[in-house]
C-alpha cells in the first residue's frame, strides 16, 4: 500500500548482482511496509560513491569495507567536504572476485609488462589484486595498475584496447567467461576469509535517523530471507533479469553463484571480523609508511543491526 509520507532513503551502489536483495526489497514491497521509499543510485566509481555519501548526498552505500577504512583514516587522493566518519552496520559478501584477463593470456607470467585495471589505485580492491600477483610470482614492477573505475566500468574497458585484465563480480565474470575472456583466479583461493561488501552510513546522518536504518535493515533481512526460499527461485530470476543486462540463459547460473550460503551473497548480511582483519592487513601490507591498523572495531557498529534483528518483524 502506498504512503505519501514514507521516509525518503537514497542509497547509492555499484552495478551488479548483489543488488538482488534491494531489488526483492523493492519490488516484494518490503521497504514500502516499512515506511520507506528507497531511491537507488548506481555509482561509476568509488570516490563518486564515498565523497557523495560523507558529504551527505546519499543516505546509505554499499560499498567496500576497504573503502570506509581507507576514507575514515585519509589514505586516500581524494578532496573531501566534510570529516570522514563512516561505519559498517551489516556485511554483505566476501567480494566475489574473479580475476578476468584478455584470451590470450594465458599464465600470471603472461601479465609482465602489461596494464591491469582497478577501481582506485589505493582503495577497494586494488590490494586484493596486488596480492593475487604476488601469490603468483608478480612484483610491483612487473604490471602497472591504471584506475578505471567500478566493475561496470572495467569490464567495458577489459572489452576495448588498453588494460589485459582485472577483478569483476558477479554477473560481469560469466558474460567475460561467455565471450571468451579467461578466468585467471579467484580471490578468495588466495585470501580466504576477506569481508568484500557492507552497509554504510555516517555516525551522525544514523543517530538521527534511527528508525529509518533499522527499518532499511529489517527490510533487506527480509528480503534476503525471500531469495534464500528455493521456492522463489523463479521470480527471483526473473527479477534480475529486469534490474540487469544478464541473458536469460545465464540467469540461473548468476542464482547458483550468488544465492549461496559459503560463497554468495551472505544469508544474514552478517560481518565477518576474520574478513575485516584480513582488509586491514593488506592496507597495512600495501601502503608503506601509513599507520598500522589493527583495531577493526572502529570501523563498524551492530546497534543498529541488533535492534533491527531483535525488534518487531515488521516486514
Amino acid at each position: 500500500m502506498s504512503n505519501t509520507s514514507a521516509r525518503r532513503l537514497r542509497v547509492v551502489v555499484f552495478p551488479g548482482g548483489f543488488n538482488w536483495p534491494i531489488w526483492v526489497a523493492q519490488a516484494k514491497g518490503f521497504f514500502e511496509r516499512l515506511n520507506l521509499k528507497v531511491e537507488l543510485t548506481p555509482t561509476p566509481n568509488s570516490a563518486y560513491q564515498l565523497t557523495s555519501l560523507i558529504a551527505g548526498d546519499f543516505d546509505v552505500a554499499h560499498t567496500a569495507f576497504d573503502n570506509i577504512v581507507a576514507y575514515n583514516e585519509r589514505q586516500i587522493q581524494t578532496q573531501l567536504r566534510r570529516t570522514p566518519d563512516l561505519f559498517a552496520f551489516m556485511g554483505g559478501d566476501n567480494g566475489l572476485l574473479r580475476f578476468i584477463t584478455k584470451a590470450d593470456i594465458r599464465t600470471y607470467a603472461d601479465l609482465k609488462g602489461q596494464q591491469l585495471s582497478v577501481d582506485a589505485l589505493t582503495t577497494g580492491y586494488a590490494f586484493v589484486l596486488r596480492s593475487m600477483l604476488e601469490a603468483n610470482g608478480l612484483g610491483k614492477d612487473d604490471y602497472e595498475l591504471v584506475s578505471v573505475g567500478g566493475g561496470l566500468e572495467r569490464w567495458k574497458a577489459l572489452q576495448h584496447e588498453g588494460p589485459v585484465g582485472t577483478l569483476l563480480i558477479t554477473p560481469f565474470e560469466l558474460l567475460a567467461k561467455e565471450e571468451g575472456f579467461r578466468l585467471l583466479g579467484n580471490a578468495a583461493d588466495v585470501l580466504g576469509r576477506y569481508q568484500g561488501l557492507v552497509g554504510a552510513a555516517n555516525r551522525g546522518w544514523a543517530a538521527s535517523h534511527h528508525e529509518e536504518l533499522t527499518g532499511y535493515i529489517r527490510a533487506y533481512l527480509a528480503a534476503l530471507a525471500w531469495l534464500y526460499d528455493p521456492g522463489n527461485r523463479d521470480e527471483a530470476v526473473e527479477l534480475l533479469i529486469e534490474n540487469t543486462t544478464i541473458a536469460p540463459y545465464l540467469s540461473n547460473e548468476v542464482y547458483d553463484v550468488l544465492v549461496d550460503p559459503a560463497q554468495g551473497v551472505a544469508p544474514a548480511a552478517t560481518l565477518d571480523v576474520r574478513g575485516m582483519e584480513a582488509v586491514l592487513a593488506l592496507r597495512n601490507r600495501y601502503l608503506i609508511g601509513g599507520p598500522v591498523l589493527s583495531n577493526v572495531s572502529k570501523y563498524f557498529d551492530l546497534s543498529y543491526y541488533n535492534a533491527a534483528t531483535y525488534g518487531p518483524d515488521q516486514a
